[in-house]
């Protein structure tokens, strides 16, 4: 269904969508659970995307666990559904507690090595690119900088 709406609407129906979601999490602060993968290729880069909504941050891949949906599969839905990749082994570095627009948010971090190029969506992703650990771009939220630091300690 989502191919019958072109690109630049359904971007501009997110960026909408992510401002009501927002406010929405502070009101009613819903108990949420989402992933985050950090993909590496051969030469240990990690993966860092920009979303078509929201800040215009680089952060890891990643979305919500719908409900009743295992963590690994959310990963590989998600990494399938925005930058075409299927990922064959995930490994899960942690669970993290943290607040997203006032709402407790549980984040589980997989890591996966890659050898195929994403290709990003053009509809939630508009932008992907590899990035040296010692060469990170500076527009990172706090929760994108704890996530990476987690993969260093790994």
């Amino acid at each position: 269904m989502r191919h019958l709406l072109p690109k630049p609407a359904e971007r501009l129906a997110l960026r909408i969508a992510h401002r009501l979601r927002h406010y929405w999490r502070r009101i009613a602060r819903p108990q949420l659970r989402g992933v985050s993968v950090l993909l590496r290729d051969g030469q240990g880069r990690v993966l860092m995307v920009r979303h078509a909504y929201g800040p215009p941050q680089w952060s890891p891949p990643g979305g919500g666990i719908a409900r009743g949906e295992p963590p690994e599969d959310a990963a590989r839905r998600e990494m399938e559904e925005e930058l075409g990749l299927r990922i064959e082994r995930l490994v899960l570095l942690g669970t993290l507690s943290e607040t997203i627009s006032g709402a407790p948010h549980t984040a589980y971090l997989f890591t996966a090595q890659i050898d195929a190029l994403p290709r990003p969506d053009g509809r939630e992703v508009v932008e992907a690119r590899f990035f040296a650990l010692d060469g990170l771009p500076p527009e990172m939220s706090a929760l994108t900088r704890r996530r990476l630091a987690i993969l260093a300690e790994s």
